[in-house]
């Protein structure tokens, strides 16, 4: 049931236009107006799920200016859907400023969730999903791109980034400079679409796939890349040295204690590390 005085933020399909739930839909049909990024592209996805609310614009270079009469109307007893172009709104989509007014004027903010390419593309990646790092949209001139990437390299997350496809292949390539032709990788093309694709490899490997054939620079990527390796230092090999020697001899509080004095460490560190090793 839609409430007044609130704006629901409806997360819409990525590609195929049945990825939407029966609430998102409920929820279309029963607020006062919808916020889209663009109104034609939305129309599409709106008719064909038979929902006839009024549509209103809000994109990047009107939002700043409509905060004010939206919110001036949510307080007034309406209620407002925001949708994208596609997935969930405000990530790398607008809306944040509307969001942030809302907050502070004490408007009620409801999420619907759905789709997103960010997680969709985490699902199917192969790389560790515990620890990810979403940056958006690297920068569009190379030299600031590989500015920017150089700033990821030493970074144990998963990397997840957006790309359009006119920059496709130079951003493989500063991704081949940058961080090096064997860190491992996944390519998301054009999810849920008939055309889906998902390459695996290093980033060397993706790039050779992408320029053999035109048709992988078409499309909406996402590419998730593996964080960097993590080398132990020699203190943290002394450490589990240590650790190891006095593990079956003493209780954990005690080995921790010997490895802060003897190695200069944190008592709390040390602890730390004899939970991990202790068998």
């Amino acid at each position: 049931m839609v409430v007044k005085h609130t704006l629901y933020i409806v997360a819409t399909p990525i590609g195929h236009r049945d990825d939407v739930s029966a609430r998102a839909i409920a929820i279309l049909k029963g607020v006062d107006r919808i916020l889209a990024e663009d109104t034609r592209h939305s129309g599409n996805l709106l008719r064909h799920h038979g929902v006839s609310t009024p549509t209103q614009s809000l994109h990047e270079h009107n939002e700043l200016a409509k905060v004010s009469s939206i919110i001036d109307a949510l307080q007034a007893g309406e209620s407002f859907a925001l949708i994208s172009d596609a997935g969930t709104p405000l990530i790398s989509d607008p809306g944040y400023r509307l969001v942030r007014a809302c907050l502070q004027a004490g408007v009620k903010v409801s999420p619907i969730p759905g789709p997103s390419a960010l997680l969709a593309a985490l699902s199917v990646s192969g790389l560790p999903t515990d620890s990810f790092r979403f940056v958006g949209f690297p920068p569009a001139k190379s030299a600031a791109r590989e500015r920017w990437l150089a700033k990821l390299r030493d970074d144990s997350s998963t990397i997840v980034l957006y790309e359009s496809p006119h920059r496709i292949l130079a951003s493989l390539e500063s991704l081949l400079t940058v961080l090096g032709a064997d860190r491992e990788m996944t390519l998301v093309r054009e999810l849920t679409k008939q055309f889906e694709t998902v390459l695996h490899g290093t980033i060397g490997e993706v790039l050779s796939q992408v320029k053999a054939d035109s048709n992988q620079t078409r499309g909406e990527f996402v590419l998730v890349i593996a964080g960097c390796e993590q080398v132990p230092t020699t203190s943290t090999l002394e450490l589990d040295a240590l650790i190891k020697a006095l593990i079956d001899q003493l209780p954990p509080k005690a080995v921790a204690r010997c490895a802060a004095e003897l190695l200069n460490v944190s008592k709390q560190d040390a602890y730390n590390r004899v939970l991990e090793l202790k068998p």
